[in-house]
């Protein structure tokens, strides 16, 4: 699919835009983040197919080691990428059996490595494991999310009113879908969200659907928490 280049974001993040095939209207985006572990490897959270380019450009930063599907929402793509990468795929334990139909999966997100500037933190209230990649950077603090935030700007067109209607397009915010789907306890999520925005050092949420929120993300996290009902 159409995608944009590799853009550094902090020492350790990078990200690529691209869009959802199948999507109506063929513009819905949607972003992958690479990070680099402690041991020089790195890990694609999101992972999309990308031109030999920027497949060259990924490799001049690092060893892909793993695939991080952050539910079963996402992944549309892990086997190619799979198969094209030889890295292990880890997925949200509650999802694993869906994945599994898919691509093959080789653990969970507990068989991640144990990274003093990387870890996954599982959602609260959440039933398919979703959680946030919470990614150190010196003193700075990034939260890569699936769609537990969408953060979309209204979008052009026909469809683009569709998304807009239907609450996928606008200001940050859980996916409506996701919200019926994913979110068994929305008190506890609301609760999540509101301890994520307290955390210092944070700088940035990327979202992997919509721009990087750097501006005021523990505001976009305490607003987003508002709307969830429950």
């Amino acid at each position: 699919m159409p995608h944009g280049p590799l853009r550094a974001v902090d020492d350790n993040l990078w990200t690529v835009d691209s869009v959802v095939p199948g999507i109506p209207g063929g513009n819905f985006p949607r972003t992958m983040t690479v990070v680099r572990l402690s041991d020089g490897s790195l890990l694609l959270h999101n992972a999309v197919p990308v031109d030999e380019p920027t497949m060259t450009k990924l490799g001049a930063l690092g060893r892909v080691s793993i695939l991080l599907l952050p539910s079963a929402f996402h992944c549309l793509d892990a086997h190619a990428m799979a198969a094209r990468l030889r890295a292990r795929v880890v997925c949200p334990a509650a999802s694993r059996d869906v994945v599994a139909k898919v691509v093959k999966v080789d653990g969970d997100f507990a068989t991640l490595p144990d990274d003093p500037a990387v870890r996954m933190e599982s959602l609260d209230g959440v039933s398919n494991g979703e959680g946030v990649l919470v990614v150190q950077t010196g003193p700075r603090v990034t939260y890569v999310i699936g769609d537990a935030i969408l953060a979309v700007p209204h979008l052009p067109g026909f469809w683009g009113l569709a998304w807009r209607l239907l609450k996928f397009t606008g200001e940050p915010a859980p996916g409506p879908v996701w919200l019926k789907r994913a979110v068994a306890d929305g008190a506890a999520l609301r609760s999540h969200f509101e301890r994520l925005a307290s955390r210092r050092g944070l700088v940035r949420i990327i979202p992997s659907h919509g721009p990087i929120l750097e501006v005021d993300p523990a505001g976009v996290l305490l607003r987003a928490a508002k709307r969830i009902p429950g």
